[in-house]
């Protein structure tokens, strides 16, 4: 199994974010796998780059684009009075949550800034727009079914067969976490296009192994 360089986890260890090591190094190895595909590695929900670090390097390693998707006005957990409110990335100026400023800090700390293309937007339009093929689609962003599935509808149609599929924040017992992102993970499995190949706690990821969705 692939894993990042020491200086590359260090650097997602420090950065701001949620996604626990053991996860983080099954990303790494999944986003590596794919890369060898020659097609860009695309996240959505980026947050202030933590989870950003590990494609980015992956893709650095492999040749291939690292693309991650956010507006960056946080995700409904995220709000003021929400459990994973941070108010140090609030801009003081327009009252809203604003990520992009230590995403950048982030990649720059890391040595990345060069290998990550940042799609400032809401998912489903920026999807929308979207016209390539795509090695790796990691689907991180908002726990809502709307943003959940949104997300999942939006990216997996540029998902090229022989691709990879990842879902983080899977919790079979809701007692565990929300269900949207299982939802669209047993959607996936249900599509007849997916198979799964790793399981690392509520990280799944998936191969695509036919058209259709």
């Amino acid at each position: 199994m692939a894993t990042p360089k020491p200086e590359t986890l260090a650097a997602f260890e420090a950065a701001k974010g949620f996604m626990p090591v053991r996860e983080g190094l099954a990303l790494y190895a999944a986003a590596a796998e794919a890369g060898a595909l020659g097609l860009p590695l695309l996240e959505v929900g980026t947050y202030c780059g933590r989870s950003t670090i590990l494609l980015a390097d992956a893709a650095r390693e492999a040749g291939v684009a690292a693309l991650t998707v956010d507006h960056h006005r946080g995700s409904e957990e995220q709000q003021p009075g929400w459990e994973y409110h941070d108010p140090t990335v609030v801009d003081p100026q327009v009252g809203l949550m604003d990520t992009l400023p230590s995403f950048r800090r982030t990649l720059h700390a890391a040595g990345l800034e060069e290998h990550v293309i940042a799609l400032v937007g809401r998912s489903p339009q920026v999807a929308s727009v979207w016209g390539g093929p795509l090695g790796f689609v990691f689907v991180d962003g908002g726990h809502t079914d709307e943003h959940a599935t949104g997300d999942y509808e939006g990216w997996a149609p540029h998902l090229a067969v022989g691709g990879l599929l990842v879902i983080h924040d899977v919790f079979p017992d809701p007692a565990d976490g929300g269900q949207a992102p299982y939802r669209i993970y047993l959607r996936a499995l249900a599509s007849g296009s997916f198979e799964e190949i790793s399981v690392t706690d509520s990280l799944r990821v998936l191969r695509r192994t036919a058209e259709g969705i």
